[in-house]
C-alpha cells in the first residue's frame, strides 16, 4: 500500500472523518479507480497534442484525438480555490465542517476534491498539497489532499 494511503487522521481539525462514498465506475474510469485502491493517482495524456486530461475520458478535450495514455501523477499540487462547508447533504449530512477545494495538480489539471487534516487558519490559496486516499471499501479510494508540512 502506498505511503499516501489514509492514516485515519481527522479531516478538518477536530472533526469526524469524512465519508468515502464509492464512485460510479465505468469503462473510461475503471483504470483510474483501480489505481486509487493501490494508492496511485493516474491521469491521461494526449499523445497528439500533449494535454494532460482530467476527468478521465477516451477523447482528448483539446484536440479530439483518441490517442491517449495513462501515466502516474506526482500526487502534488497547490490549492487553487477552497471553501469551508458548514452543511452537508447525503453521505456528508452531519459531517460539517469540511473543506471542498480545487487543487491544481503539478501536471496542470484542476481537480475538485477535499482538503483534509487542516484547520481553517492553515488553509490558503497556493498552499502546497499532496494526495491521500480514503478507501471506499468497494475496490476504490477517493483522492483527497492534505497540506504539505513547511509550506510557505
Amino acid at each position: 500500500m502506498s505511503e499516501h494511503m489514509r492514516d485515519h487522521m481527522s479531516d478538518h481539525k477536530d472533526a469526524e472523518p469524512l465519508p468515502a462514498p464509492a464512485p460510479a465506475v465505468n469503462p473510461e474510469t475503471e483504470n483510474f479507480w483501480a489505481a486509487t485502491a493501490a494508492g496511485r493517482l493516474l491521469l491521461k495524456r494526449c499523445l497528439d497534442c500533449g494535454s494532460v486530461i482530467w476527468y478521465p475520458r477516451v477523447i482528448c478535450p483539446d484536440c479530439s484525438s483518441l490517442h491517449t495514455e495513462w501515466f502516474e501523477a506526482s500526487g502534488r499540487g497547490r490549492v487553487y480555490s477552497y471553501t469551508v462547508n458548514h452543511r452537508g447533504e447525503g453521505a456528508y449530512t452531519g459531517r460539517a465542517p469540511f473543506v471542498l477545494a480545487y487543487v491544481e495538480l503539478d501536471e496542470g489539471p484542476r481537480m475538485l476534491t477535499n482538503i483534509v487534516g487542516a484547520a481553517d487558519a492553515e488553509l490558503a490559496v497556493e498552499a502546497p498539497v499532496e494526495v491521500v486516499f480514503h478507501d471506499t471499501g468497494e475496490g476504490s479510494a477517493l483522492p483527497r489532499f492534505r497540506l504539505v508540512n513547511g509550506r510557505t
